[in-house]
């Protein structure tokens, strides 16, 4: 009896994961480069809790639309604005009501000094610095939201001959980190670790500065039948994984 009673309940666990495991799928997902770390906590919720797991291709929101476009395999993309994903839309390309926003981005300007960046950003007008880094305003939205924060400052014509352009802010934030640039204008997302900063200084740009960075999701017509694809759509809209989302520095 006792041999019986220890091993049905290990009967049934070996059949729920053989049942989980002989349903998993995987999914190649889009997406922009300001989302990729939080994208990776992500994934690992949604292998843990269903089996599925994803392929991740990180880029610019405008460059991984024209892969979309030239017919690369994605399933679903996670755009750093609403444009792109309303333009598949349009295009064909994505499933028609699929789409949804997961996440309010927030710019800060950032240098991994911890004495460089002041609370109120002062040090824009300081000149105490050589290069500032941005993403490529016309293929990243939060390029095209550090511009337009520039430009609402006063300050674009002191600032622009000093610029670095990343062709993401992945890159754009990269170029702070090593020191080619000594501040930078990138996503919250990327300093923030557990609601805290990781390290450097930054400055929360105001949100009457910019455009507010609405970030849609959407499954794309490759990924309708994908159940890892359409697991990932659930589980983005899901309060645990809303939580996770602005421990990052987002609005929702």
């Amino acid at each position: 009896m006792f041999v019986r009673g220890l091993r049905a309940p290990l009967l049934g666990l070996s059949l729920a994961m053989w049942i989980t495991g002989a349903h998993a799928a995987q999914a190649t997902v889009a997406v922009a480069a300001n989302f990729a770390e939080p994208m990776r906590a992500v994934a690992e919720v949604l292998r843990k809790t269903t089996g599925h797991t994803l392929e991740i291709s990180v880029g610019s929101t405008g460059r991984l639309y024209a892969q979309v476009r030239s017919g690369a395999p994605f399933d679903a993309m996670l755009a750093a604005d609403q444009r792109v994903p309303e333009q598949l839309e349009a295009d064909g390309l994505a499933v028609p009501g699929s789409r949804f926003t997961y996440a309010t981005g927030k710019l800060v300007l950032w240098s991994a000094d911890a004495a460089q960046v002041d609370a109120r950003g002062d040090v824009l007008r300081s000149g105490a610095w050589r290069k500032l880094a941005i993403a490529n305003p016309k293929t990243a939205p939060y390029g095209a939201a550090a511009i337009e924060a520039i430009d609402k400052l006063g300050l674009a014509t002191g600032i622009t001959p000093r610029l670095v352009q990343g062709e993401s802010i992945g890159q754009a934030h990269n170029f702070v980190f090593t020191g080619n640039a000594e501040i930078g204008f990138v996503a919250m997302s990327q300093v923030l670790q557990g609601g805290r900063l990781k390290g450097g200084s930054m400055w929360v740009v105001p949100q009457a500065l910019y455009t507010p960075i609405r970030q849609d999701a959407v499954l794309l017509k490759r990924g309708e039948h994908n159940e890892a694809a359409r697991a990932l759509m659930q589980l983005l809209r899901s309060e645990s994984v809303k939580a996770l989302i602005r421990s990052y520095g987002y609005d929702l």
